[in-house]
Parts: structure tokens; sequence; C-alpha cells
């Protein structure tokens, strides 16, 4: 068995949960690797000596059996960057606060391990979309894929922007506000729920468009297929605007046209049988609690 470990940043006990993983790995005679940053991050150096290690350009393939993220739902989004297509499932061990994607609770860490030797889980694939726009955008290089969400947002202003949207080359409407959000149904429980989009289940072939505080009332969240080319365009009172990639950020220049569409790739998501995504809803976002009952 071949396990990959990742994790962003130090936080208090944070250690004591990997070595518990660590430990439960080393009773099976599994082949560990940790992120070289992280690694660094929680061993001293004699001791960092003891696992291979991996970064954003090499030491992962696709004979990893597992990724186990270490953190929030942020940290297995940066994950992502580093599976990209080659196919390594994901688990997320909760270190943080809400998570949809992050669900197993780091009290629980050895059991991510037992449950997956048992067979207690089946993968769900998640589907990503991609950006493209006339020339590279630096930021993103070859990372030009998101789990979550594209968003094209206003910069350096108070003044909104207006985005001019297309689908499949028919026009749609010009959106007059803050930004936009081009949601998968995985990031559908992230920033496009908080601006009023609906729930998706994960395996739904759905994008969601949701704008972000438009000043048009009627301008409301459009659930489209994921085979939908969009296109955008963004004009504004300043030259340039912002697009994101779940937590990766970019300025680019007013007027330039950008293409969303689904990515020719997808991500393996863990499921455990105790952690279902109907689970995870109803738990996080309390669905049926009522201070009656």
């Amino acid at each position: 068995m071949k396990i990959a470990i990742y994790g962003q940043t130090y936080q208090e006990n944070a250690l004591d949960y990997v070595e518990e993983l660590l430990d439960e790995l080393k009773s099976l005679s599994a082949q560990v690797a940790i992120e070289k940053n992280f690694c660094e991050v929680l061993f001293s150096e004699e001791r960092q000596r003891d696992f291979q290690t991996f970064t954003l350009e090499e030491g992962l393939d696709s004979t990893f059996d597992m990724m186990v993220s270490f953190g929030g739902d942020g940290t297995i989004l940066r994950a992502v960057t580093y599976i990209g297509d080659l196919g390594i499932p994901v688990v997320g061990v909760n270190t943080g606060r809400l998570g949809f994607l992050s669900t197993f609770k780091k009290e629980d860490v050895r059991k991510v391990i037992q449950e997956f030797v048992a067979g207690e889980f089946k993968i769900v694939e998640r589907s990503l979309v991609s950006v493209y726009t006339e020339g590279d955008i630096p930021e993103f290089g070859e990372l030009n894929f998101a789990l979550n969400e594209v968003t094209v947002s206003r910069k350096e202003t108070t003044s909104m922007i207006t985005v001019e949207t297309y689908l499949n080359d028919e026009y749609l409407t010009s959106y007059w506000s803050d930004g936009l959000i081009v949601s998968t149904p995985t990031g559908s429980t992230g920033y496009s729920l908080s601006c009023g989009g609906p729930v998706i289940t994960p395996t739904a072939k759905s994008l969601v468009i949701t704008p972000i505080a438009p000043h048009n009332l009627n301008a409301r969240p459009l659930v489209i297929s994921d085979n939908t080319e969009i296109r955008l365009k963004v004009t504004g009172r300043e030259e340039n605007h912002l697009v994101s990639l779940d937590s990766r950020i970019a300025s680019l220049e007013n007027g330039k046209e950008i293409i969303i569409k689904k990515a020719g790739f997808t991500i393996k998501m863990i499921e455990y049988t105790s952690q279902s995504f109907l689970k995870t809803i109803r738990n996080k976002l309390l669905w049926g609690e009522d201070r009656r009952n």
C-alpha cells in the first residue's frame, strides 16, 4: 500500500494525529510519502530522512493508493493541484471547522486506514472546470483547473463590473454585479452557496452560475449542463479584474475573453460508508434541527 500525506500549515496537536496515522500505516508495512514542506514543518531534520517526500513537480505517480489531506476544505483544494490527472483517490482529515470535503474527524484518523482496508468506502468522481484565455495566465501556469469554482470579481474598486455571458455561443445576459461564480457540484456548498446558489449532489452532471451581489435583484443562480462552454467578458471602470480558481487568484485585463468548460479529467474522492455526502450536509447545515424537538 502506498499512501501520500499532505497538509499546509501546522496547527496545535496536528502532529499527534499525523503520528497516529503513521503508526497505523506502519502496522500494515505501508509505503509513505509526505509533502516536502509539510514534512519539514512536522519533523526535525533527522526525522525527515525517515520519509519519502513529494513536491508539486515530482514524487507522486498513479501507483499511490490514497492521499490523506490534513486541514480543512481549502487544504484539499490545494492537494488537488498535486494530484491533477494522476487519479489518486483523496480523503480529508478535518483539523479545521466546517468541512464539506474534509469530513473525517481528526480523532478518528486511524479509521481512515482501517475502513479503507476493510473496503467500507466508495470512490466518487468529482468533475472540475478548466479556464482558457488568449495567452497564458502566469499565476496559474498548467494548473488551469478548479475543483470548486471559477470566480471573476472586481479589483481595486467599489464599483460593480459587467460580466457579459454566453453559453455555447448563445448570449445569456450581462450581469451587473460584484462578480460571477461558475461552480461545480463540489463547489456548490462553498462560495456559491453563500451567494444564494443551490446545493448540488456531487455526481450531478451540472454547473451553476451564481452572480455575486447583483444590482438586478431578479438575477438568480442558473443550473446548466456540465458540457456547456461558458464564455465571459468583463468590463468596468478599472483596467483589470480578478479571476480565481478555488484559492488561487490572478489579475486579468478587462475585455479579455475567458472560456470555462468541464475539465478532461476527474478527481477521485473517497467517500466512507460512515461519512456520506448526505450525512455531511445534514450535519453541517443542521437540516432537521429544531429547538422545538
